[in-house]
């Protein structure tokens, strides 16, 4: 294994692929480099002395500028390097790429639920959604109605380990309780449940609809209509308060812009003119029992490949998610475009630094000048409010290498691979463009991940290397952990392992059609990912404030 990498030939600093001690000589390109401190694993050291002010280049951008002189092997840290980005401008140059050879997938098909309007889903699930936050009880009411009646709710272990603890207090052995050491959790696996074709119902609670501005409610009425419009549901049951911002109208309203051919069961229940509580929820139970039965009537048949919408998402970054899970998520969603499918890059705040790659990528002009406007109205309105996108990264993130935004950046921007940029949407747009799209979002995970569902993903690839449990309500999300030690350490969260890129083991290209066999096998209900497992159903509409 090699201890050491440099991304790019341009780059000025090398990564160290495991712990390198202090005092240790390393070769590169024919020069001995002694290494002036320890150098963790995932962190970068100088290939050559810099004085004050000069730029650091990784993935052949600058990510950085040195705040004071440095030598030649000197560990880079937040202490005397900082957030420095290339400057962008209008698209200058014409893109020409090389597909990807996809002959062995030309024939290839998942087993997905077909809709009327010419998606394809891979799951089948039924939404409950509050249009304000007033009737997040009355779901909770519905969601344990439901759950337990149907088979849905999820496994009570941690119900029965609290049971065992009780009985040991009961009888008074405080010694059992402190020596307490719970089975080993089983694999959990889609249970089976009344309806055999429904992958379950979910429900959307969340905390907007009222009280913030018009526009707010706007967003969140379009938002809530991409997950209504999406292949993976079936139909949906809404709450309404009745005097709040987001009015039933709205949401209609989004829906029709999706689809003027709306023709899923929407089944809307309104308080302020129910009888009274316990009527409008035993209504809305009994009516959406009967949805149900017709929504249980759909079964899986072969789709296209082109009929699949990833999502490219990462959380907890490390050093290494630039150089193995973030770029072999990149293959697969060249392999994808190539195949007529579409791709979702989102965290707008994640772009910083790549924008003219990215703008030089695009097919036209039209739609680099949209990308334009979009990153520089976001970073005007962080700077607004005293922040920026060189305060995006997390204390995990600098901790385990990613020290500048711009760093960070660049290796997130791998995920969307090397593929023509075919769309730009602004936050709530749908995809409906083959290739790769850029989703205007947040680089906050859950609520970047709830966005490119909402955008139509009917699968996300979450990249992560220092472990993170995001899922989603509808989409299934399977997590790629970067390193190894990470796959290991958590696998009741890490669905695939790329760590083996980083040992040298397998190539990006090897692991990127690894990835894509499991997202056939995923998309075909063949596999459930962790998150699906462990019901992790994270959703957080962007009030489009300052989100980084």
């Amino acid at each position: 294994m090699n201890t050491f990498l440099q991304i790019h030939p341009l780059d000025n600093v090398l990564v160290a692929l495991q712990d390198l001690e202090q005092g240790a000589e390393i070769t590169f390109n024919g020069a001995t480099i002694p290494l002036l401190q320890k150098v963790p694993a995932k962190h970068k050291f100088l290939v050559h002395s810099l004085h004050a002010g000069d730029a650091i280049r990784m993935y052949g951008v600058t990510v950085g500028k040195t705040l004071k002189p440095l030598s030649t092997g000197e560990l880079i840290t937040t202490q005397n390097i900082e957030h420095d980005a290339n400057a962008f401008h209008e698209k200058d140059l014409a893109f020409q790429w090389q597909a990807p050879d996809v002959q062995k997938w030309r024939n290839r098909t998942f087993q997905g639920y077909a809709r009327p309007d010419g998606q394809a889903g891979t799951r089948n699930y039924w939404l409950v959604i509050p249009l304000v936050f007033c009737e997040n009880r009355n779901v909770q009411v519905i969601k344990t109605a439901f759950e337990k009646g149907l088979g849905f709710a999820p496994e009570e272990i941690y119900n029965e380990q609290v049971n065992e603890l009780v009985n040991f207090y009961k009888n008074n052995d405080l010694e059992a309780i402190r020596n307490y050491a719970p089975a080993p959790a089983a694999s959990r696996q889609k249970r089976h449940t009344l309806f055999t074709n429904i992958d379950g119902i979910k429900f959307l609670s969340h905390e907007g609809g009222c009280g913030g501005t018009r526009q707010d409610a706007e967003a969140l009425c379009a938002l809530l209509a991409g997950y209504i419009h999406h292949p993976n549901v079936a139909g949906a049951t809404i709450l309404s308060l009745g005097c709040q911002h987001a009015q039933v109208s709205l949401l209609q309203g989004a829906l029709a812009k999706l689809n003027t051919s709306f023709s899923k069961p929407l089944l809307v229940f309104e308080q302020q003119r129910s009888k009274s509580e316990y009527d409008m929820l035993s209504e809305a139970i009994k009516q959406t029992f009967l949805a149900l039965i017709d929504a249980n009537k759909l079964e899986r048949t072969p789709q296209p490949l082109s009929k699949l919408t990833i999502g490219l998402e990462c959380g907890g970054s490390d050093g290494f998610s630039g150089i193995s899970a973030n770029p072999a998520v990149g293959h697969t969603s060249d392999l994808l475009v190539a195949l007529g499918g579409k791709s979702i890059l989102s965290e707008f705040p994640e772009l910083c630094g790549v924008e003219q790659e990215l703008i030089n990528r695009c097919e036209n002009s039209e739609i680099a000048g949209k990308f334009i406007h979009l990153m520089r109205n976001y970073e005007r309105a962080a700077k607004q409010v005293g922040s920026g996108f060189d305060m995006n990264p997390s204390p995990g993130n600098i901790r385990d290498g990613l020290i500048t935004d711009a760093i960070k950046s660049a290796g997130a921007a791998k995920k969307g691979g090397s593929s023509p940029i075919t769309a730009v949407l602004d936050y709530t747009e749908y995809a409906t463009q083959p290739g790769l799209n850029l989703l205007c979002t947040p680089g906050n995970d859950v609520e970047s991940t709830s966005a490119e569902v909402g955008a139509g993903a009917n699968i996300v690839l979450f990249t992560t290397g220092l472990g993170t449990p995001t899922g989603n309500p509808i989409a299934p999300v399977l997590k790629l952990a970067t390193n190894t030690r990470l796959a290991t350490r958590m696998p009741d969260i890490i669905d695939i392992d790329t760590g083996g890129i980083i040992s040298g083991q397998q190539s990006i290209a090897e692991v990127g059609e690894d990835i894509l066999e499991w997202i056939i096998r995923t998309a075909s209900g063949e596999v459930y990912t962790k998150a699906e497992q462990l019901n992790q159903d994270d959703f957080i509409p962007w009030k489009r404030g300052v989100s980084l």
